[in-house]
């Protein structure tokens, strides 16, 4: 009897055990941002009026545990304006993610632009599809932005992509 119980305890110890997610945990992401509008005391300026601004983040999360984690992204810009078109800016954005639940995430990103900008952007993601090996996801990062001689701004943007 005694053989029993200590092969169902470890059976049931080694189930459970399997069913726990490890941590670290590293996911990779690809998407794809586009500015809506930035106000400064300069004016507001959309996106779409007389010029096309987008980015491409590409990033790697590493969550240390179910409810926090690390990530470190890069987005290079593209400007389109007067039929012509170039990549205007690199975007260097690390920062602090915090699960909130039902598939949210917020991103708390130090940001540092080649453009000579500096500053913060919080971020709100949310899962909008997830599967096996993927996840689908819409985000509405809100950067704000110092330096170079420029005046603080601040920009609503939306981004959506795919992690893995």
């Amino acid at each position: 009897m005694k053989k029993y119980i200590v092969f169902i305890a470890i059976f049931i110890t080694s189930f459970s055990l399997s069913a726990q997610e490890n941590y670290p945990k590293v996911a990779g992401y690809v998407g794809i941002v586009h500015p809506i509008a930035t106000f400064s005391s300069a004016g507001t300026d959309f996106n779409f009026d007389d010029h096309y601004v987008v980015g491409m983040p590409i990033g790697i999360n590493l969550w240390k545990s179910k409810k926090v984690g690390f990530s470190f992204e890069v987005v290079p810009y593209v400007r389109a304006e007067d039929g012509s078109s170039k990549m205007s800016n690199l975007l260097i954005h690390p920062g602090v993610l915090v699960s909130l639940g039902n598939g949210f995430t917020f991103a708390g990103r130090a940001a540092f632009e080649t453009s000579g900008r500096y500053g913060f952007t919080p971020v709100l993601n949310k899962v909008i599809i997830k599967n096996k090996h993927s996840s689908f996801f819409a985000a509405v990062p809100v950067p704000f932005r110092f330096g170079n001689d420029r005046p603080f701004s601040t920009t609503v943007a939306f981004q959506f992509g795919i992690a893995f």
